[in-house]
C-alpha cells in the first residue's frame, strides 16, 4: 500500500507524510515547483519525492490524500476521480488516524501548535508518541499507542477526529470566510469537546470558553484562582518564564520554561495538566520542558550583527500582540520593528483595527500585500495592506525586493510575522546586511 499525498508541501500534509512513512508506508508528493516551502527539505532528506507533474504509477493500491488547498478541478484529482481510487482529504485521513490510536488533540484559536509541539517533547522523551504538529513535524513511534495531534477549526474539520483527550488553549473569532460570528465558533468547539472520550482539559482564563456546555469531564488551567491547574509564583525574565504549578490545590512541581510572554506559560500549563493526568512526574516534566526552545516558525531567532530577526507564524491580531509583547521582554533594550503579511482578505475585513492596535505596539512598522490562495481579490473591494498601514502611525509598505528599508536599523529585534513566506523577505535582508558589511 501506497499513499500519494497531493499539496504535500503544506505544513500539515508533509507532518502526515512523515507519519505515514514512519509506520512503513510508501509515500510519495505532489506539488506545485513554483516555490520553495519551508517543509520541502525535510521531505527530501526522509526519501520522501516530490513531483511536479503527473505521478504515472497510480494504481488501485493507492491511497489519495489531499490539502485543503487542493480543489476538485485540480488535474491530479480530476484523475484520481477518474480512476475510482480511494481518496481522502487531509482532516478525513486524520480523522481514520485517531481511530487506531489513543488520541490526546490540541484545539485553540491560538497556541495550539506550541501547546501539540511542546507535549509531544515531553512524551516522546519520557514514554514515546507519535505526533502530527501543524509546523511540518510529524512521527510515529510504532511501539506507543499515543498519538498527539493538533486538531483545527478551520470548517469544523477537528469534528472528524475521535479522541481520548480534548485541550482547548483559547476560542476567538477566526476564518471568518467561514464562521458567521463567535457564537458559531464557540458550537463548533463545543460539538468537538463533546467528542472526548476521557476528558476535556481548557484554559480558564479565556472569556468565552466557561460557556462552553461539555458533559464531560473538565478541568481549567490558568493563571486566574478559580483554576484546576493554577500557576503561581510567576516570574517573567529576559531568560525565560519560572513558575510553581499547583493542581485541584496541592502543589505538582516547579517549572523554568525558556520561552516568553503569557501565552507561552498558558501553553506549557495546558501540556503540564495532560502529563499530570497521564501520571508523568512533575521532575521528570520539568526536566524535560527545559530543553523545549519552541515549534518550527515560532518566535524563531536569527542574529545578525547587533539585531536579532524572529520569525513568527503570527497571522490573527492576537498573535501579533503577543509576539510583540514576548519580544520586549526578552529584548527591552532593543527597539521592535515589526513586518506583517497578513493572510486572507476575510481576515484583514473583518479584523484591521485590532491587527493595527497590535502594530502599533511595536516602535515601527512595515505591512506586506495580502496574501491569498482561497479568496478572489475583487470581492473584498479596497481591502489591501494600507487597510492597515493607515491606522498605524508612521507605518509603512514593503514587498519582496524591498528589504533595503529595513537596514538603516542597528540593535533592533525585527519580527517577521505570516502565516505565509515571509521568511523570504527576511532571508533578502540577510543578504543586502552582509553585503553591506563587506
Amino acid at each position: 500500500m501506497k499513499y500519494y499525498l497531493i499539496g504535500i508541501k503544506g505544513a500539515g500534509m508533509s507532518a502526515l507524510a512523515l507519519l505515514l512513512s514512519d509506520l512503513g508506508y510508501e509515500v510519495i508528493g505532489y506539488d506545485d515547483a513554483s516555490e520553495h516551502r519551508f517543509t520541502e527539505d525535510r521531505l527530501r532528506e526522509r526519501g520522501i519525492p516530490i513531483y511536479s507533474e503527473p505521478y504515472e504509477d497510480l494504481d488501485s493500491d493507492t491511497i489519495v490524500v489531499r490539502s485543503p488547498a487542493i480543489r476538485d478541478d485540480h488535474r491530479e484529482m480530476q484523475r484520481v476521480f477518474e480512476m475510482d481510487l480511494r481518496n481522502y482529504e487531509y482532516h478525513e485521513m486524520l480523522g481514520k488516524l485517531t481511530k487506531k490510536f489513543d488520541t490526546i488533540c490540541i484545539s485553540g484559536c491560538h497556541g495550539k501548535t506550541t501547546t501539540t509541539s511542546m507535549l509531544a517533547h515531553i512524551m516522546k522523551e519520557i514514554e514515546g508518541c507519535s505526533y502530527i504538529i501543524g509546523d511540518g513535524n510529524g512521527y510515529a513511534d510504532k511501539e506507543s499507542r499515543r498519538f498527539i495531534l493538533e486538531a483545527c477549526e478551520y470548517r469544523r474539520h477537528f469534528l472528524a477526529y475521535d479522541p481520548e483527550y480534548v485541550v482547548i488553549t483559547n476560542i476567538e473569532l477566526d476564518h471568518t470566510d467561514y464562521y458567521k460570528d463567535i457564537d458559531d465558533m464557540i458550537s463548533a468547539y463545543q460539538e468537538f469537546a463533546n467528542k472526548a472520550s476521557k476528558m476535556v482539559i481548557i484554559c480558564g482564563d479565556d472569556p468565552y470558553t466557561h460557556s462552553l456546555d461539555i458533559s464531560k469531564p473538565v478541568y481549567y488551567y490558568g493563571i486566574d484562582e478559580d483554576n484546576d491547574i493554577q500557576a503561581k509564583n510567576i516570574e517573567y525574565r529576559n531568560d525565560g518564564t519560572s513558575f510553581d504549578v499547583f493542581i485541584e490545590e496541592e502543589y505538582y512541581g516547579h517549572f523554568d520554561l525558556p520561552l516568553f510572554g503569557k501565552h507561552m506559560l498558558l501553553n506549557a500549563l495546558a501540556a503540564i495538566s495532560i502529563c499530570h493526568y497521564e501520571r508523568l512526574e512533575a521532575k521528570e516534566v520539568s526536566k524535560s520542558l527545559k530543553t523545549f526552545h519552541g515549534a518550527d516558525r515560532r518566535f524563531k531567532e536569527t542574529f545578525i550583527g547587533d539585531n536579532v530577526l524572529i520569525d513568527d507564524y503570527a497571522h490573527h491580531p492576537t498573535e501579533v500582540k503577543v509576539t510583540i509583547k514576548a519580544a520586549r521582554q526578552k529584548y527591552p533594550d532593543k527597539t521592535i520593528v515589526a513586518v506583517f503579511k497578513a493572510h486572507t482578505f476575510s481576515r484583514v475585513q473583518e479584523f484591521s483595527k485590532e491587527f493595527a492596535a497590535a502594530l502599533s505596539l511595536a516602535d515601527k512598522a512595515f505591512v506586506m500585500d495580502i496574501n491569498y490562495d482561497r479568496e478572489r481579490p475583487e470581492d473584498y473591494p479596497g481591502v489591501d495592506a494600507y487597510t492597515i498601514i493607515n491606522q498605524v502611525e508612521g507605518a509603512e509598505y514593503i514587498e519582496q525586493g524591498m528589504a533595503e528599508k529595513l537596514l538603516p536599523y542597528d540593535n533592533t529585534a525585527i519580527l517577521f510575522m505570516s502565516s505565509k513566506e515571509i521568511y523570504l523577505l527576511e532571508q533578502e535582508y540577510i543578504q543586502l546586511y552582509q553585503e553591506k558589511k563587506q
